[in-house]
């Protein structure tokens, strides 16, 4: 697991290697990455943005944004806890991601107060055998 706690937000990270969904002769490896976001500041805050980077050795960099995570942009009040589920394709046994998500800050008003960036930490992407 890969954790991090940037600007008052945890951010956790799992990562599954898909033998089912894999092909190592082929070289089509696939990943699930579970990740867990704990708002751990005094403030209502909602996830706008991600931002990821890519890494494969045998491709360019790739670079994936948009808005929210699998479609949503969760509201985390203090102590609160949102995790999803989502995957990764490499065409070599070894790579990574790393991130970052773009909050937004809620005052005791409800109001929106401003923005920030959150860093997610870099996670490898590891086919199990390549490992031994």
């Amino acid at each position: 697991m890969s954790t991090t706690i940037s600007q008052g937000v945890k951010i956790s990270v799992t990562t599954i290697f898909r033998k089912d969904l894999s092909n190592a002769d082929a070289s089509e490896f696939y990943y699930n990455y579970v990740i867990e976001i704990e708002n751990q500041n005094a403030f209502d805050i909602q996830l706008l943005h991600r931002h990821w980077k890519i890494a494969d050795s045998l491709r360019p960099m790739r670079i994936v944004e948009g808005p929210g995570v699998i479609g949503e942009q969760p509201k985390l009040a203090p102590g609160e806890v949102f995790s999803y589920s989502s995957g990764c394709d490499l065409e070599s046994e070894i790579g990574f991601m790393v991130g970052t998500y773009e909050f937004v800050q809620f005052d005791a008003r409800g109001n929106k107060a401003g923005t920030f960036d959150v860093d997610v930490p870099k996670f490898r992407l590891e086919f199990p055998p390549k490992l031994n």
